[in-house]
C-alpha cells in the first residue's frame, strides 16, 4: 500500500475531540479534558499569526483548548499535526502555489523547535523565511 501524501494525512477527514483522561499524561492530569485537534485546526490557527509576528507551540495548544473548552490540548498530536502542516505547505509551495498563499508555518517554529529537525525538506526555508520576517532564529 502506497504512503499517503502530505496532502492525504492534511485531510484525513477527522474532527477535533475533546476527551477526559483517565491517567496522568505529559503533564496533564487524570480527569482532564484533553483535546485532540487535527491538522486542519492546528493549519487554521498558523493562519491567524500574522506576518513579522510568531507564536509557540505551547501557545498554539493553550489557545486550543480555550477554544475547544478543554483542559489542554493534547502534546503529542499537535506535534505531528504541526509537522503535516509543515510538509504540505512546503509540498503546495515547491508545486507552485504563491508563498503567499500557502501556511505560514515557520511562524510557529523556530531553530530550537524539535519538529524542525524532523522536516523532509530540512530547517533552512524555515530559517529563511523567519529572518525575512524579522522573526529571531
Amino acid at each position: 500500500m502506497a504512503r499517503k501524501t502530505w496532502a492525504e494525512k492534511m485531510n484525513d477527514g477527522r474532527e477535533p475531540l475533546v476527551e477526559m483522561t483517565d491517567k496522568a499524561f505529559a503533564g496533564i492530569a487524570a480527569g482532564s479534558r484533553l483535546l485532540i485537534p487535527t491538522p486542519k485546526v492546528v493549519d487554521a490557527y498558523i493562519r491567524t499569526i500574522a506576518e513579522g509576528s510568531q507564536a509557540t507551540l505551547l501557545q498554539m495548544r493553550d489557545d486550543l483548548a480555550i477554544e475547544y473548552h478543554a483542559d489542554a490540548t493534547c502534546p503529542l498530536t499537535s506535534g505531528i499535526f504541526l509537522r503535516i502542516v509543515a510538509e504540505n505547505a512546503y509540498d503546495e509551495y515547491q508545486n507552485g502555489k504563491p508563498l503567499g498563499d500557502i501556511t505560514p508555518f515557520w511562524r510557529i517554529m523556530n531553530s530550537k523547535s524539535p519538529t524542525l529537525k524532523k522536516l523532509t525538506f530540512g530547517s533552512a526555508f524555515v530559517l529563511e523565511m523567519r529572518k525575512k520576517e524579522g522573526l529571531a532564529g
